[in-house]
């Protein structure tokens, strides 16, 4: 098996902070990696020392020679200036190399360096390439492709950024968070393209099932060390706690054997002999050994919400609009005291304007929501982390309470409740700027839960979260006496937690599904839809979704319809013919220069064709 990427004995530390301690593993062709760790362990670090936008002190990080990268950074940018196809063009991967160098070519009428550039060209697939960037943005749901960067929200720059590395057709992909602001439908489409892929992948993400669907491999960071599982999700948790345990256990042997050769040491003289000194260095090295386990504390906390009445709200009637884009109409529900309800959707379906709503903060169209007189209501929102930088941790959490109340008179303090969410105490005295993304947002998500609310609504909560910290999140809803609203495209968390769902099918069509994500997919597909007659030109080798209209064709149209189907074909065709002969390299520098020209003209004409055809095949 051909290796992609060697790491032998890298170390990386922030100040005197380690994040990483002689850690060595390797990547082979077509091997698909996940890498997990809490936030704030290095996993987002280790990715940028491998496409060298990170530096480190020790060690060796070798990539294949001539192998093609492409990486997704957790928030990625681009210049202000440019279009949503223009950053797609903005790497510098052989590909876009070769085009920007094909039209200088043209331009300046070098028809010696054209015929080279042909070959190459055809070698990797460069005459598609702006036509497969406008098919994924499309999957991704981007369809102006002349939008300025600039105008985008943090979401959808970061499927622009997806799509800019995905249509490269690297040897060796590196993401880091994919599934983050992508909906359910993205997030299937993007597993289904990794599965397929023949590239090799190292990836970081917090969805579980995408994890366990894409990656046959895990490698954890724990404790500034690396710990490699060939398996899949479940293997992985099996294994981990298999040495979780020895290491408990080894640990628990450690403790026993210091407390005897500390109480050896008390006794000694302070003048000792000279054969007891290997004892006392062995003493000392038992010492730092200890200093650096980690114990994993699988304790459960039992947390007491505030009293919660019988009538939890009722909506009624409730409509909503944002000018042609309906969101809900006339939707009428009754909460349940005790509920977990999970709400899913694309995006832009309205299922945050819909929680809006609930709280008071966006009013409806027409409607209302009859909220009970003893809800107290806790909101984590996609929006809300705002934090005083030069604040230490602990205080952030003092400030809100000094301890919890767990009920049956047991309580605990805001240090111990911040290390149930993996919050060391060294950690805790940390100022607020010091912390990861990931770490913010956990530490967001203390500041809701301390305030002993009895109506949860989780809007997004996995995004940024760590596996480890969504396990611990899990765990505390599993015990929570209150009700419960999750907003989210984590499939594994919503199909643990909740016990039914709403699902946002836009325009203001909202299923009451009784059963979680995957069950009511499974019901999904025994179901019959008529099949659109896109579908059918989607199996064409261009192809660019485009955006529903539901009006029907006029009898010009139809024919002009019916005219594209003929011609399309033709135009494919007289395409397919033109790039044979130039790959061929018997043309003279003026037959070479004018097919050139040529074959540019006639796939610009194509598109402009295969566009139009789509847009009006959405109305048969």
């Amino acid at each position: 098996m051909i290796t992609y990427l060697q790491v032998e004995k890298l170390c990386k530390r922030f100040g005197d902070v380690v994040l990483l301690d002689a850690v060595s593993f390797g990547i082979t062709e077509k091997q698909h990696v996940g890498l997990v760790a809490p936030n704030g362990m290095g996993k987002s670090t280790l990715l940028k020392i491998i496409t060298g936008k990170e530096d480190f002190e020790s060690g060796t990080v070798e990539l294949r020679r001539d192998l093609r990268v492409a990486s997704l950074d957790q928030y990625p940018q681009f210049p202000e200036n440019l279009t949503v196809l223009q950053a797609c063009f903005h790497s510098d991967n052989k590909i876009v190399s070769l085009i920007l160098e094909y039209e200088q070519a043209i331009a300046s009428n070098n028809p010696a360096r054209l015929e080279q550039l042909l070959t190459e060209m055809d070698h990797f697939g460069a005459w598609d390439y702006e036509q497969r960037a406008k098919v994924i943005l499309s999957k991704l749901k981007i369809f102006d492709f002349d939008q300025k960067i600039d105008t985008l929200s943090g979401g959808q720059l970061k499927r622009v950024a997806l799509a800019n590395v995905l249509i490269s057709e690297p040897d060796f992909l590196i993401l880091d968070e994919p599934t983050n602001h992508l909906d359910l439908e993205m997030i299937e489409w993007l597993e289904e393209y990794l599965r397929a892929g023949h590239f090799s992948l190292l990836m970081v993400t917090h969805d579980r099932y995408f994890l366990d669907r894409v990656c046959s491999e895990i490698i954890e960071i724990d404790n500034h060390q690396l710990y490699q599982y060939k398996g899949n999700y479940d293997y992985f948790l099996e294994k981990r706690q298999e040495r979780l345990d020895a290491q408990n256990s080894e640990l628990d042997h450690a403790h026993n054997l210091f407390r005897k050769e500390l109480e050896w040491m008390r006794r000694q003289p302070q003048a000792r002999a000279t054969k007891a000194k290997s004892r006392i260095d062995a003493f000392h090295e038992l010492e730092d050994k200890i200093n650096q386990q980690v114990v994993h504390d699988t304790l459960r906390m039992d947390v007491k919400a505030s009293y919660i009445g019988n009538k939890i709200f009722e909506a009624r009637h409730i409509s909503k609009s944002y000018d042609d884009n309906r969101l809900l109409a006339d939707f009428n529900y009754t909460f349940s005291r005790y509920e977990k309800l999970g709400i899913v959707g694309n995006n832009g379906t309205g299922k945050s304007t819909f929680i809006k709503m609930l709280l008071g903060e966006v009013q409806p169209d027409s409607g209302a929501f009859d909220i009970g007189e003893t809800v107290r209501f806790g909101y984590y929102s996609q929006e809300g982390l705002q934090f005083n930088d030069q604040m230490k941790v602990i205080d952030i959490i003092r400030d809100i309470a000094e301890e919890i109340d767990l009920g049956n008179g047991k309580k605990r303090s805001a240090s111990q409740f911040l290390q149930y969410f993996l919050f060391s105490p060294e950690k805790q005295h940390n100022y607020v700027h010091k912390l990861s993304g990931g770490e913010k947002r956990r530490l967001y998500l203390c500041t809701v839960l301390i305030k002993n609310p009895n109506f949860l609504i989780l809007d997004e909560p996995t995004n940024d979260l760590d596996i480890i910290t969504l396990n611990v999140l899990e765990d505390y809803l599993a015990t929570f006496k209150g009700c419960l609203i999750i907003v989210s495209h984590d499939r594994f968390f919503i199909d643990k937690i909740v016990d039914h769902i709403l699902v946002f099918n836009g325009n203001g069509d909202i299923k009451d599904f009784p059963g979680n994500y995957s069950q009511y997919r499974t019901w999904k597909e025994t179901q019959s839809p008529e099949k659109p007659a896109a579908k059918v030109r989607e199996e064409r080798k261009h192809n660019t979704p485009s955006v529903r209209n539901e009006q029907k064709m006029s009898f010009r149209e139809k024919r002009e319809f019916e005219l594209l189907d003929e011609e399309i074909p033709i135009l494919e065709s007289e395409k397919a013919n033109l790039e044979n002969e130039l790959s061929f390299g018997n043309l003279s520098p003026e037959e070479l220069f004018s097919k050139s020209t040529k074959i540019s003209e006639l796939i610009k004409l194509l598109e402009e064709k295969t566009n139009r055809w789509l847009e009006l095949s959405e109305k048969t």
